[in-house]
């Protein structure tokens, strides 16, 4: 039998640039509402064509992670809208609760906290600790750090180094941006409460920083576990 095989193309320009913006946008490097440097600006700092840009920067509008604003530019997208993103369109009409996506984290994310305990690399241990400082800032400025709460997160997905987790986190964004959004408002409400995620985040942090994966594990379980619990005890 006589099989055809197509050449292998190295993986154009474009789509290099995309992975690399895409990845600063779901780390929280570029966060929600920033603006995006100039088209011009960007093909000096990446040393790439505008066209290689533009190409990429049409394929973030496509998926939602970007947003053209018109006389004003390129925006990182505020989560809020869901119908461009492929977990959430197979969610429409399930009447999905906020228990339905904490329990889903629950799984998702002890996993990615052992893994990252395992194969975190300096980089990824700066980019969690960059983003628990960045909680810690926002919330003494009386903010909730929700943007800096999914960064961590999100800084775990990449750290556990599996390509799968990493796809599930970055369709989960919008979803999980959401998610910490709303119980953080709650949350916020009790001073005690908010210093006890806070701790929750530094556990799971050092837990990972040690590569002890069952300290991670059980941190990540600990933390999910007492929003979860705290929504219920709401609800009741």
């Amino acid at each position: 039998m006589t099989t055809i095989l197509k050449p292998v193309n190295p993986k154009k320009i474009s789509d290099q640039v995309f992975d690399q913006l895409r990845e600063l946008i779901t780390r929280g490097e570029f966060k929600p509402g920033d603006q995006l440097m100039t088209e011009r600006e960007l093909s000096t700092a990446m040393n790439v064509s505008r066209t290689s840009i533009r190409n990429a920067i049409a394929k973030l509008v496509t998926i939602g992670l970007l947003e053209n604003r018109q006389g004003q530019g390129t925006f990182v997208r505020i989560p809020g809208s869901h119908e461009k993103n492929p977990l959430a369109a197979a969610m429409t009409g399930q009447n999905v609760r906020l228990e339905d996506l904490l329990e889903v984290r629950l799984g998702l994310e002890c996993n990615a906290a052992a893994l990252a305990a395992r194969r975190a690399l300096d980089e990824d241990i700066r980019f969690m600790e960059k983003s628990i400082e960045e909680m810690s800032v926002e919330i003494r400025e009386g903010r909730t750090g929700a943007e800096a709460d999914v960064s961590f997160h999100m800084a775990i997905a990449y750290a556990a180094k599996n390509p799968v987790q990493v796809y599930l986190m970055r369709n989960f964004y919008d979803l999980l941006f959401y998610g910490i959004k709303e119980n953080l408002y709650y949350l916020y409400q009790d001073a005690e409460r908010i210093e006890a995620i806070q701790k929750q985040h530094n556990e799971i942090f050092q837990a990972i920083s040690h590569h002890d994966q069952e300290k991670s594990y059980s941190a990540m379980k600990t933390h999910i576990l007492y929003v979860l619990d705290f929504y219920k005890n709401q609800k009741g």
